[in-house]
């Protein structure tokens, strides 16, 4: 099945310099991450919608990186192919597979943390909604230090794969810390739910280098998710 299988027609951008970014740029890049991830609270404040807030959190992130890649749309998106959106949509069912077996364990252990209402999380239909602009936002989160600690394990070891497997488990880790807010999550839950399951989404990016690929599967997740806390179920 073609959907199973790497593109190797494809490569990572930016890496080994495909195209280069400057340091001045890496460092505005990696700025721009916590920025953009503090700005999504303040907007959503500051003009009372959840919708805008979304926005403006991907358009911080992805207006930069695409300057920085001189407006080169295709280093990041490809129209997903039907195969790509199978992969995707695979990874998604993967991924509920995973989160229902991992919470039962964390749920039987008490580590799961407290359960939330829509309204204690913050859910509701202006949320799910903005979630078309926010898991974009949330991709480019994981893409923009994927692609610098590549950048930088591979300019020092000249291995690829060694680059891949680093840089991977750092976004891993560091995706799932993002989720922490206890009383609401533990430190195990999220490394378990939010961190190492992401290697579903992050497994579609590396397998077909289409940012869409991940962005579908992400954006099916958080939406079944929410629906589910908005109607209570």
């Amino acid at each position: 099945m073609s959907f199973l299988k790497f593109d190797e027609t494809r490569d990572f951008p930016y890496y080994k310099n495909n195209p280069r970014i400057s340091k001045k740029g890496w460092l505005l890049l990696l700025f721009m991450v916590p920025v953009a991830l503090i700005s999504y609270d303040l907007s959503s404040l500051i003009f009372n919608s959840d919708i805008i807030g979304s926005l403006i959190f991907c358009l911080l992130l992805l207006i930069p990186l695409l300057y920085l890649s001189k407006w080169d749309y295709g280093l990041l998106f490809y129209r997903p192919t039907r195969d790509e959106i199978i992969l995707a949509v695979l990874m998604f069912v993967g991924y509920m597979v995973y989160s229902l077996i991992i919470g039962s364990v964390l749920d039987s252990y008490g580590l799961s943390g407290m359960d939330g209402s829509a309204e204690t999380m913050g859910i509701t239909l202006e949320t799910t909604i903005g979630l078309v602009f926010s898991m974009m936002g949330e991709e480019l989160v994981k893409l923009i230090p994927l692609m610098f600690f590549m950048r930088f394990v591979y300019k020092f070891s000249n291995n690829r794969n060694l680059a891949i497997g680093v840089s991977s488990v750092i976004i891993l880790i560091g995706f799932g810390l993002l989720h922490y807010a206890p009383p609401y999550s533990t430190l195990i839950s999220v490394l378990a739910l939010q961190g190492f399951g992401t290697i579903f989404e992050l497994y579609g990016y590396l397998r077909t280098k289409n940012l869409f690929v991940p962005y579908i599967s992400h954006l099916l997740t958080d939406a079944l998710v929410f629906i589910v806390v908005l109607l209570g179920i």
